[in-house]
């Protein structure tokens, strides 16, 4: 199902998912001083993404829940094989190698996308799409610190950091298959509808319910919730049901870039030459696209 919305409107749509996931440092970091760990956070995200939106077109659009039987497949990709799979790739990356080095490998994502895409449905791989290609990941390593050295690098950590890239790729390669039947409110909830009890796996009880004892938890859990799961994937399927999965892969590389301005301006972190570099060269990067 296609919906009638302007390139320039999709454009912003994926701009403004990729701002929203840039900023879920400012929950996860609050979450885990409080003593939730990162399994824990994405059980948060994704079952408390899945209840929200349930309730949310329970009582909206009850539509949303009536897919054909033969289609639950790509349900099962976008929400188990990308969402959940891809962060625990990214998590265990995280134990085996440094931030930097798990963060540039889960930025390999655009680039298997715009391959994909190409084998599939047969999107042009244009001059102007491997150039932003090229500006974005040079960016994000830029962004991460790749380069500032101190790196901590292993073969699993490697191949599990190249795992949660492929993983986090297909969201936008099942999504692409279920926005031919579906539109993108269909396509997030039943995403969630996988994701949410899959994540369940991941809960250590004893944890959780020392967390969420704590008032502030639940803030925090809500805010993380709508701010940085549900709204993204929402603004993100949305423009993805009109630009090239290539382009917004590629587009979504925003994400590191707001993530470090909000570690300067919330947390104090400085901001040196690499990293200014390296947000230029990702703005260029999406900027070309247009």
């Amino acid at each position: 199902m296609k919906e009638k919305t302007a390139p320039w409107a999709a454009y912003l749509s994926i701009l403004a998912a990729a701002a929203l996931w840039g900023i879920i440092g400012i929950w996860n970091r609050q979450l885990m001083a409080l003593g939730l760990s990162p399994t824990g956070i994405v059980a948060v995200r994704n079952f408390g993404g899945m209840a929200l939106l349930a309730a949310i077109f329970a009582v909206k659009d009850r539509s949303v829940f009536r897919v054909r039987r033969a289609h639950l497949k790509y349900f099962f990709g976008t929400g188990i094989i990308s969402v959940v799979l891809f962060t625990v790739c990214y998590f265990s990356c995280q134990k085996l190698c440094s931030l930097a080095v798990a963060s540039i490998l889960l930025y390999t994502a655009p680039s298997f996308v715009v391959v994909m895409s190409a084998i599939l449905w047969k999107e042009p791989v244009t001059k102007k799409k491997l150039s932003a290609l090229l500006l974005t990941l040079v960016g994000c390593a830029l962004v991460c610190g790749l380069f500032a050295g101190d790196l901590t690098v292993t073969l699993p950590g490697i191949l599990l950091g190249l795992g949660a890239g492929f993983f986090y790729a297909l969201y936008s390669i099942f999504g692409r298959y279920a926005l031919a039947h579906y539109d993108s409110m269909t396509v997030t909830v039943w995403t969630f509808l996988f994701a949410g009890p899959a994540s369940l796996l991941l809960v250590k009880p004893a944890e959780m319910s020392a967390v969420l004892a704590q008032p502030k938890a639940w803030l925090l859990a809500a805010a993380l919730v709508v701010f940085s799961t549900v709204l993204p994937y929402l603004f993100y399927t949305g423009g993805l049901a009109k630009v090239e999965a290539g382009k917004a892969s590629i587009m979504a590389s925003l994400e590191p870039v707001v993530a470090s301005l909000m570690g300067v301006v919330l947390f104090s972190e400085p901001m040196g030459i690499q990293t200014l570099l390296g947000i230029v060269c990702v703005l260029t990067g999406v900027y070309i696209l247009r």
